[in-house]
């Protein structure tokens, strides 16, 4: 446990030989102690992909999301949050590969039981939704991510309310979508509301609102 907490706290810092090292440690740790069938080795191996992922390590961190996946359908059982969210993060690893072909079936499948286990109201729902629909943005297949990104930004919007930073980032993710279609006169309203709130919940300085500067600078370009 040791370990692995070091490892969490290395990798936030984003010393990340360290926290591999530690990860690894730990994970032939629980594997000798308590096995592969244990929640803390499924836990450390989980964390031990996200690295991988972020140092670009694409097949290794591939190798350890099915594994994941794998246990935590034969522990859990394929309608469980934990279940879902292995979906979801190997979904996202596969976008990141440009595989949107095995990512499609498995942001459904996590859409799905989230449905399925806390209704479509849920933010866990408004995540899965949006992962989805950046997806379908990715693969050109506008007509099936525009249902989902005002599905998102409907959620976002009851839940959180129309301040908050999940909130614009669901009308940035719209406004990216319309603009991707053309839609020009859709996306500019949703870039300014969302460069609005970001502006008031974030400092000058921060990455997002750079982002947000810029999409919306390349709009008017594309006009």
């Amino acid at each position: 446990k040791v370990c692995h907490l070091l490892g969490v706290l290395f990798y936030g810092k984003r010393q990340y030989k360290e926290a591999e090292a530690l990860y690894l440690e730990a994970k032939q740790i629980r594997e000798k102690v308590l096995g592969k069938e244990s929640l803390d080795y499924v836990t450390t191996s989980d964390y031990l992909a996200f690295l991988y992922e972020d140092l670009a390590q694409y097949e290794k961190a591939e190798m350890l999301y099915l594994e994941v996946k794998q246990l935590r359908q034969k522990m859990l059982g394929k309608s469980h949050t934990h279940y879902a969210n292995a979906c979801n993060n190997l979904a996202l690893l596969y976008r990141a590969m440009g595989f949107y072909e095995k990512a499609e079936p498995l942001y459904i499948e996590s859409k799905q039981i989230h449905e399925k286990l806390v209704g479509k109201e849920h933010s866990d729902y408004a995540d899965a939704c949006n992962n989805l629909a950046i997806l379908y943005r990715y693969m050109g297949q506008y007509e099936k991510a525009e249902p989902l990104c005002l599905v998102t930004k409907k959620i976002r919007e009851n839940i959180n309310g129309k301040q908050h930073l999940v909130y614009a980032n669901a009308c940035h993710n719209l406004a990216t979508l319309y603009r991707a279609m053309g839609q020009y006169e859709k996306a500019e309203p949703l870039y300014l509301e969302s460069n609005q709130i970001r502006g008031k919940n974030l400092e000058k300085e921060h990455p997002d609102n750079a982002k947000s500067y810029n999409n919306l600078a390349n709009l008017y370009s594309d006009m």
